[in-house]
């Protein structure tokens, strides 16, 4: 059974979508009901429902605010409206559908077939990448994984040149000349991987030690195998040579 939150200011709207969905009480349950989007904020923040049913137009904060401010948004959220003008941004705002007040039954059974179908897909996708993570947990020869664009990417140490801090987010080199940008910083980067053949060399840099040919001591650079110029900044450079 699905387990859905509503969050609509109009407490009529609210009992009115609560009531439509008692019709499909065995597949739908309102699990909570919010006619204030701030406590909604803080509910969601705890908890992960099934499904998300929002109202656009609410005084204190719309739809498409609320949606921006969701930190978990790991559910489909529906738009509810009595506006159809809201219909394509609704779906921009990565909303899986949208309803016209006063919602129609049949329209919302579509709805809930598509919240189905979209649960349905991303517990697999889900199950999937937790059977790939512990796989390679309990592999003899582990990879480093890196979560980026959607997908798992599993490489060998040997795969990876260095990596490049960008704010809140890092870039990664590869030997083949490929990059991968992920949204980490670089210390989340740095906690991946091994440090017994990586070592963070500068604020804005981790570098592979296998793939060093040439520490400049006076002018404070390493040279990669890739020929990349590397700086090594004065705090680091004592663990550094450690290290080597």
């Amino acid at each position: 059974m699905l387990e859905a939150v509503i969050v609509d200011d109009e407490k009529k709207a609210l009992q009115s979508l609560t009531w439509e969905l008692t019709n499909f009480s065995d597949e739908i349950h309102v699990e909570a009901s919010f006619t204030d989007p701030f406590e909604a904020l803080a509910y969601l923040e705890k908890y992960t429902p099934d499904c998300l049913f929002l109202d656009i137009e609410m005084p204190t904060m719309d739809g498409f605010q609320f949606i921006q401010k969701l930190t978990n948004k790991n559910f489909p959220v529906v738009i509810t409206t009595a506006y159809n003008q809201y219909a394509i941004k609704a779906l921009k705002n990565e909303a899986i559908d949208y309803l016209l007040k006063p919602i129609d039954s049949d329209d919302l059974k579509d709805t809930i077939a598509k919240i189905k179908k979209y649960n349905a897909k991303n517990f697999t996708a889900e199950r999937l990448e937790k059977i790939l993570l512990n796989f390679n947990a309990n592999a003899i020869h582990k990879k480093i994984t890196f979560n980026t664009d959607g997908k798992l990417v599993f490489l060998d140490s040997d795969d990876i040149l260095y990596a490049e801090s960008d704010g809140n987010y890092s870039t990664i080199y590869l030997v083949d000349g490929h990059k991968m940008v992920l949204t980490k910083k670089l210390k989340e980067v740095n906690e991946l991987l091994p440090d017994d053949s990586f070592f963070r060399i500068h604020n804005s840099y981790i570098i592979n030690l296998s793939k060093i040919k040439e520490f400049l001591k006076t002018d404070g650079y390493v040279v990669l195998k890739s020929n990349h110029k590397i700086p090594v900044s004065r705090q680091k450079k004592s663990g550094f040579l450690d290290m080597l």
